[in-house]
């Protein structure tokens, strides 16, 4: 039975990343009537920054070659490792659970919102594999940012989320759908760029409902 892990971490209620993200999520709900489907909103209940017992978890699994993710909480000592452990083990056992990974974010500030980076954070440890799994990232952006655009250069949100999950979790599958030019519903200076935004969420929109069936 396959399993969806939805996240969500843009700041608005109401949001593009969120729309484009909810397109898919209900596509492939449609697809996968007996599936199982797991959402976080990390906007909504933040996940905590890592601490210092976090560190400790994480250098013992380094110092002790543990590469299988369900031997992780032997590296539990302490009663501050323990507190750290009781955070994150129900994210990573979301993310272990899931096939499909959605990740509905908005671009801030040319990267990622720290709520999505502090989830980041919690659940990798050195040398893990989620091979075999697959990445959707549903982004909205304020500019564009598409190949041969002037600002092409400045993007470290897919760039960066690309390179992470290839790096970090050996995962190579990694699709995005970006809805680009946001701002120029509210920037006098973008408005000329209006219809442009308009036909680029709606892009967005249509693949992400596309995709959602095929995943």
């Amino acid at each position: 039975m396959a399993t969806l892990l939805h996240l969500e971490a843009s700041a608005r209620r109401r949001s593009i990343s969120r729309e484009v993200g909810e397109a898919f999520a209900a596509s492939w709900r449609a697809a996968h009537p007996d599936g199982t489907y797991l959402h976080r909103d990390l906007a909504l209940d933040p996940v905590p920054f890592i601490g210092e017992a976090w560190t400790e978890l994480c250098d013992y699994v380094l110092a002790n070659t543990i590469t299988e993710i369900d031997r992780y909480k032997e590296a539990v000592r302490t009663p501050a490792q323990a507190e750290a452990w009781t955070v994150l083990e129900p994210l990573l056992n979301e993310l272990v659970a899931a096939d499909v990974i959605l990740i509905a974010t908005p671009m801030y500030n040319y990267s990622i919102p720290a709520s999505l980076k502090a989830w980041l954070d919690q659940v990798t440890f050195p040398k893990m594999s989620l091979a075999g799994r697959r990445f959707v990232v549903a982004t909205a952006r304020g500019g564009s940012y598409s190949p041969g655009a002037p600002k092409a250069r400045f993007d470290y949100q897919e760039r960066f989320l690309r390179d992470f999950f290839a790096g970090h979790f050996a995962v190579e599958d990694t699709t995005f759908i970006n809805a680009e030019l946001a701002n120029s519903r509210l920037d006098p200076a973008l408005a000329h760029l209006r219809t442009a935004h308009d036909e680029s969420l709606s892009a967005a929109l249509q693949a992400a409902h596309d995709l959602g069936k095929d995943y």
